[in-house]
């Protein structure tokens, strides 16, 4: 099946390996927030959208997921998908692989909202952001829901 998107590509720098000589988790939410900004560059919602309508995309919630260790050097995709939207919000979930063994590195699920800069308040999407948002909303419906989406956090308890 093809990706949700044309994937985002980087690869892991020196600066982002830790003291336990892998990728820190705080740059796989960067790797996922350069992705994120693909996505909203092609609904045309990105920084050229922000600096001419004083309106953004605010980030409310996310609940990143880490599977297996990238190191240094390492390439990594990021595919994206648009799992639901209404007037003023996005639902989107990223999943990083390795991108030559294609592993599953992590994920990312984030809700996010359009707010007018000026408020600031919530605003809904224009029209021709709503019309896109649609159209890959019909695409990625068709895509199988991924595993991780709408997981939560808990100490699993035994008996």
């Amino acid at each position: 099946m093809p990706p949700p998107l044309a994937p985002f590509r980087t690869t892991v720098q020196p600066g982002w390996i830790d003291y336990n000589g892998h990728m820190n988790v705080a740059y796989y939410v960067l790797a996922f927030d350069k992705a994120t900004d693909g996505l909203l560059d092609h609904l045309g919602l990105g920084e050229a959208y922000r600096r001419t309508t004083n309106c953004s995309i605010y980030v409310l919630e996310a609940h990143v997921t880490y599977d297996r260790e990238l190191r240094l050097g390492a390439p990594i995709a990021i595919d994206t998908q648009l799992i639901d939207a209404d007037a003023k919000r996005l639902h989107f979930f990223h999943r990083m692989t390795h991108g030559e063994e294609g592993y599953l590195a992590a994920t990312s699920e984030l809700l996010a909202l359009h707010v007018d800069l000026a408020g600031p308040k919530a605003a809904p999407l224009p029209a021709s952001a709503q019309e896109a948002v649609e159209r890959l909303l019909d695409q990625h419906r068709r895509l199988p829901a991924p595993p991780q989406l709408g997981r939560r956090i808990a100490l699993a308890r035994r008996p």
